[in-house]
């Protein structure tokens, strides 16, 4: 098992950066593959990124390609969603979750954070 703790939300103004981080328990962390979900007022749940348990490979939605950055490290039991040039329409709850099988979108993602609130406005 592994627990995510997400951190590192708030308000911020159009075009500014953020770097959420989600920071997990257990031994087996570097097992499993990773993923950032964000949830909207009213909306379902998206996949923002996707990253495999290596790091090797990363997968993102398509709109957030080119503004955001899914990283990890392994020996910090760690993963981080880097967040520049960001939008009013990127306003959510944003999710960390683990997955021990399954990658990217497709994924079924097990194990699920508490979320951390970012929001865009002037």
């Amino acid at each position: 098992q592994v627990q995510l703790v997400e951190s590192g939300g708030g308000l911020v103004q159009p075009g500014d950066s953020l770097r959420l981080s989600c920071a997990a328990s257990g031994r087996a962390f570097r097992t499993y593959n990773l993923g950032w979900f964000r949830q909207a007022p009213g909306k379902a749940r998206d996949f923002v990124a996707g990253i495999s348990w290596s790091g090797g490979r990363t997968y993102y939605a398509e709109s957030v390609k080119g503004r955001f950055t899914i990283s990890r490290d392994n020996t910090k039991n760690t993963v981080y969603l880097q967040m520049n040039s960001l939008k009013p329409e990127d306003t959510a709850v944003y999710y960390c979750a683990a997955d021990i099988d399954g990658l990217g979108p497709s994924g079924r993602y097990d194990y699920w954070g508490q979320g951390t609130q970012v929001t865009v406005s002037s």
